[in-house]
């Protein structure tokens, strides 16, 4: 049976990255794909000569995105319309109009409309910690679970990443000194192994997920940590994606997002 996913992201590219390979099997699957972005990511880095003459970030992204969301499948894109807050402990963070200084009820209320417009079936946040403490992904999982609550979603999900699976790849990785260098604190990314409910399998869509990310350019370059990977150790570390099940026990386990939906 068909369902509806709407996936909840920050910024254009945290859909490729964080929920890529899910998307792609959902399409797959028959299931009808909705992609929401909070924010077009108006403060992204980038290098100024990568934008054409009278370019903005913002064209470029929005254009990223939606070219992404082509490759995976995604059957609607939509923004709320925030502004992008800028990492956590800059003055834009309370910029008004950024997501993160956003009322929670009336972003929610947004998101709420669209849930309501899709009969959506199945939600992803982010985990309590926005994955790395980004203030527009810790809104994210706010504004989120507020929306399902208002419009009814049955079922929510937040999206995390493995701390110990990440651990465990790069300590396989050859301890190169001229390889890229990781892009996050391992200590502070996403959550241990023991809080994931649900394990994605999305090796078969790896390849589609790694051309997603290549569409984001302006965020992902050639030399990036995630394109420097080589290609089986980027299919292992990106070949599943990890989710936390809002309802039930979190001793639950399984293999996809539609699970027991009827």
């Amino acid at each position: 049976m068909p369902y509806t996913l709407v996936l909840f992201h920050a910024h254009p590219d945290d859909e490729a990255i964080a929920t890529g390979g899910t998307m792609a099997r959902a399409k797959r699957d028959g299931h009808r794909v909705v992609l929401v972005s909070a924010t077009r990511g108006e403060l992204g880095e980038f290098a100024p000569d990568s934008l054409a003459p009278g370019e903005q970030l913002v064209d470029r992204r929005v254009a990223e995105l939606n070219a992404a969301a082509e490759i995976l499948g995604a059957d609607r894109v939509e923004f709320l319309g925030y502004h992008d807050s800028g990492m956590a402990g800059e003055p834009t963070n309370a910029d008004p109009g950024s997501f993160a200084s956003a009322d929670v009820d009336e972003a929610a209320a947004r998101l709420a409309r669209i849930l309501e417009e899709e009969h959506a079936d199945v939600l992803t946040v982010y985990d309590e910690n926005g994955n790395y403490g980004h203030p527009d992904h810790i809104q994210v999982h706010v504004v989120g679970v507020r929306a399902a609550e208002m419009a009814g979603t049955r079922r929510v999900y937040e999206a995390t990443a493995n701390r110990d699976h990440i651990k465990r790849m790069m300590a396989m990785m050859p301890q190169d000194p001229d390889a890229p260098e990781a892009p996050a604190d391992l200590e502070t990314l996403g959550v241990t192994e023991d809080q994931i409910t649900t394990t994605v399998d999305v090796r078969e869509f790896v390849d589609r997920k790694r051309t997603a990310m290549i569409a984001h350019a302006s965020q992902i370059p050639d030399d990036s940590f995630f394109l420097q990977m080589p290609l089986d150790a980027f299919r292992e570390a990106f070949g599943w994606e990890w989710f936390i099940r809002r309802d039930g026990p979190r001793t639950r386990r399984e293999t996809s997002l539609f699970e027991g939906l009827d």
